[in-house]
């Protein structure tokens, strides 16, 4: 089964409405009522650990670099929900606002050069597909999409929920 990472877009109401009920999170995610998609909710595939080492030179199993929260805060929504591959995390609108500051500087340029596909394997990067260097496009596109995410959070007062399903 593949590891899909997600980030949602919510107000700071709704991120406070979901610490304390985290089953509305579920419910918004695996909505069954409606075919709609949700705008706020983005998919970046199986991007999320080739990102993590592109920002950090690590895996997110070995990584305590501070841009890991640009994808994994460390914030947890409810220990004790499974979102698919664990709880959902969450950065308040500041902390989006930071993070944003970090990553909108960061050009796809600067970020193709830190692509190791020999390092990347070595260090299982998940999902392991590093056998060349074309993968990079991959992941800096999808990380171009994470990079307008956080600027329409940042500009919207918004907070961001990640999580893997």
């Amino acid at each position: 089964m593949s590891m899909i990472g997600n980030l949602l877009r919510v107000t700071k109401n709704e991120l406070e409405e979901y610490l304390k009920d985290s089953s509305l999170l579920e419910s918004r995610i695996y909505n069954d009522e409606t075919d709609d998609v949700d705008p706020n909710l983005i998919d970046i595939d199986k991007s999320w650990d080739g990102i993590i080492f592109l920002l950090t030179g690590q895996n997110f199993e070995n990584s305590n670099h501070p841009l890991t929260r640009v994808l994994f805060s460390g914030q947890i929504i409810d220990e004790e929900q499974d979102l698919g591959y664990g709880p959902g995390q969450y950065l308040i609108p500041e902390q989006v606002k930071e993070v944003n500051e970090q990553i909108s500087k960061i050009s796809v340029e600067e970020l193709s050069k830190k692509y190791d596909a020999k390092k990347m394997a070595e260090l299982e990067v998940y999902p392991n597909i590093w056998d060349s260097e074309d993968e990079v496009n991959y992941l800096t596109e999808y990380f171009q999409t994470i990079q307008e995410v956080y600027a329409e959070a940042a500009k919207n007062d918004e907070a961001i929920i990640t999580f893997i399903n």
